[in-house]
């Protein structure tokens, strides 16, 4: 199998022209041909010389990679399954809302994380995505040309494949890849703190925190990065950094029925986002085998978001799409899993 350009960054590609001694001005028509243009074959990059197009194919390929499998809701949300060359399933998301078509990417084949809720983390770690498979999922995306929102919330935890993951976001920021305003990408983390600092500073992106329940122990029991980040400590960590203006941080929170919705759970995350400019999005939970945890009904998440306002905290309801096609995280990855095994 060969390397492949996808998911170089523009001094990387200038790098390989000079390796192959090529010009160095071939690394941005190849970044053009790629990002901009979306070609499969090098042979279509017709502005290189045939000598330069040859060289270049005798030692890498585009990359492009399709989907093996699409789901599509009656409410619009599509999924894409693909299979990548060491016979992993990495999942992505397009879901629309009225203007906005935002996709949610994964960055891991698998997860460390262990989050009791999720899919992903039941199936294990299996390896890191690379900035090019994570590149992939934006670019073979069949509605890429409406695309014009990105979140980082799929298959993984962003910030245990750190590197990598800014990686993929200076390509579709920068100029000469996709060029697409930071503010229309938000990254979502379980609190793993240095990173986060990093990240921070580091990138203009939105970030989001998977929160699911302000006291130490009940989170523990559900998110064992508990233990290591405690959410007290993500949140004072927070409230050091300016998120006036436009660049936002949320927190992400799943509703489970009779476990982090009471009037003591609201008032504790009143208290630890106290003095921090933010929004809570209240998320409805879909079910996921191997778990006792059930979803609080509409009207228990209508409470405890009113509980939450009470409080003075602006919070807000997100819509449940795509459950008909195992949309939330790690569930059609997991069930392709469990079907090849059983062959």
């Amino acid at each position: 199998m060969k390397n492949t350009l996808l998911g170089k960054t523009l001094e990387e590609l200038q790098g390989i022209c000079l390796d192959l001694k090529l010009p160095k001005f071939a690394g941005k028509q190849i970044a053009d041909w790629i990002y901009l243009k979306g070609v499969s074959d090098i042979n279509s990059m017709t502005n290189l010389s045939l000598n330069a197009r040859q060289t270049l194919s005798e030692n890498f390929e585009v990359g492009l990679i399709p989907p093996v499998e699409e789901h599509h809701s009656d409410d619009g949300t599509s999924k894409y399954l693909y299979k990548y060359h060491d016979n992993v399933f990495v999942e992505t998301v397009m879901i629309p809302d009225k203007s906005r078509v935002t996709l949610c990417v994964s960055t891991q084949v698998g997860c460390k994380m262990g989050c009791e809720f999720c899919a992903t983390g039941k199936q294990g770690f299996n390896r890191n995505l690379n900035a090019g498979e994570i590149i992939n999922l934006v670019r073979t995306l069949p509605e890429f040309e409406d695309l014009n929102n990105i979140v980082y919330m799929g298959m993984g935890e962003p910030f245990d494949n750190y590197k990598e993951v800014v990686k993929s976001i200076e390509i579709l920021t920068s100029d000469w890849g996709f060029a697409m305003s930071p503010r229309r990408i938000t990254v979502s983390t379980s609190g793993i703190i240095p990173q986060m600092i990093d990240f921070i500073y580091e990138t203009q992106c939105h970030l989001a925190i998977s929160m699911h329940n302000p006291f130490h122990k009940e989170r523990q029991e559900i998110m064992p990065i508990e233990k290591k980040y405690p959410i007290e400590d993500v949140c004072d960590e927070i409230r050091k950094h300016n998120w006036y203006g436009q660049r936002r941080v949320s927190f992400e929170y799943i509703v489970f029925k009779g476990k982090n919705n009471t009037y003591d759970h609201a008032k504790e995350i009143s208290y630890l986002l106290r003095g921090i400019e933010t929004r809570v999005n209240l998320i409805r939970y879909h079910s996921t085998p191997d778990t006792a945890l059930e979803g609080a009904s509409d009207e228990e998440i209508q409470r405890f978001q009113e509980e939450l306002e009470g409080f003075g905290l602006i919070t807000t309801i997100r819509a449940s799409k795509g459950e008909d096609i195992l949309a939330a995280c790690g569930l059609l990855s997991t069930k392709k899993i469990m079907e090849e095994n059983r062959e």
